[in-house]
């Protein structure tokens, strides 16, 4: 029997995106309640955090400068700090595991096939260039924050209001989404339909930064030659296109310790995951139970010693809302404004302004 049975990766990724599903549902009924003044009866699901990378690499500096977690969104850098912590062991397993964007991208390319048949692949060229994005956008996050923005300029914006209500920012992206926004996102579903996994193969910086650290971690693709075929169904079904059957160990940064590749061949010994070479394959069995079970004990932990929720009352999430509230239904009434009317308006102001300036004695009156 394979030692990576096909149902392991599904089971532990629909796990995952359950949790999320829950945790940005609970988010929403936590700030529909704060929109009316009302304090909710449950806490604000701190989880919501790991959808604020940029946040978290603030924080990160912040931590490595002052040895300390800021109290603004310390869960967001808790998770930053696990995530990037898998690669070290499992290269960007968590894109292929965990990560709910991956998940529904994988899927969304699944369900292509009633349509095409064809798999498109872009140039060889063009696949490079649009490759090399996700390691400039990641790049340029990196440069800006880590280099350019002072001590002070993190604490100020850590302090920030945008930054303490980022969260709440975020949900309204979603939920009052602007026409723009609408097509940039029906774009990338799109070209998901048609490129395998192109958010994560060209646009991704979180996938990019964890491949760079994957480089150098333990776990690996291994090929024994002397038990490859040659078949070559290992590089046909890779999510990453990696000419697998050229080498001996996979070091490739777009590798994201699937085990497709292995669930693929039909020998047993030509393919395995492992820490080094000469050891036995691990189990998907395994992997799954310890997916699981790290995140789960990291995020018992965080909360256990107060690094998971953060120290903004509630109090001042209600006020940030109803602000909120109050200019966006400002913004509605003068959206719902006749056009026209507004024209006339403006038309009877001009005469008005100019009576006013024929006719002094009128003026004076005034």
């Amino acid at each position: 029997m394979k030692p990576y049975p096909i149902q392991a990766r599904p089971w532990v990724q629909i796990l995952f995106l359950l949790v999320v599903v829950f945790i940005g549902a609970r988010f929403y009924l936590f700030v529909s309640c704060i929109e009316k003044g009302v304090t909710p009866y449950f806490e604000r699901p701190a989880g919501v955090e790991a959808f604020l990378p940029i946040g978290a690499l603030v924080s990160l500096k912040h931590l490595l400068y002052t040895g300390t977690i800021n109290r603004i969104h310390p869960s967001g850098l808790v998770l930053f700090l696990m995530i990037s912590f898998t690669a070290v062991l499992v290269k960007k397993g968590f894109c292929s595991w965990v990560c709910p964007v991956g998940t529904l991208s994988e899927y969304v390319y699944r369900g292509r096939r009633p349509l095409f048949q064809k798999h498109f692949q872009m140039p060889a060229v063009a696949d490079i260039l649009l490759r090399a994005l996700k390691y400039v956008i990641a790049g340029f996050f990196m440069y800006q924050i880590f280099y350019k923005m002072p001590m002070d300029g993190i604490e100020q914006f850590i302090q920030s209001p945008y930054n303490r209500f980022a969260d709440i920012h975020m949900l309204k992206f979603f939920t009052r989404m602007s026409a723009t926004a609408f097509t940039v996102l029906m774009s990338l579903v799109a070209l998901s339909i048609l490129f395998r996994h192109f958010w994560c193969r060209y646009l991704c910086p979180y996938g990019a930064l964890l491949g760079i650290i994957g480089l150098a971690g333990l776990g690996k693709i291994r090929r024994d030659p002397s038990h490859c075929t040659g078949c070559g169904r290992c590089e046909k079904n890779c999510p990453g296109m990696i000419p697998i059957q050229q080498k001996t160990v996979v070091h490739s940064l777009e590798c994201s310790a699937c085990l497709t590749c292995i669930e693929s061949c039909p020998e047993k010994k030509a393919l395995k995951f492992t820490g080094c070479a000469g050891r036995s394959s691990l189990p998907a069995a395994v992997m799954a139970l310890g997916w699981i079970l790290f995140f789960s004990s990291g995020i018992t932990l965080a909360i256990v010693t107060g690094k998971w929720q953060n120290e903004i009352p509630v109090q001042a999430y209600i006020s940030h809302a109803v602000s909120m509230n109050r200019e966006v239904n400002s913004m509605d009434r003068m959206d719902g404004i006749d056009p026209e009317k507004m024209q006339r308006m403006a038309l009877m102001m001009k005469r008005l302004q100019e009576a006013r300036k024929n006719d002094p004695q009128q003026g004076k009156g005034d």
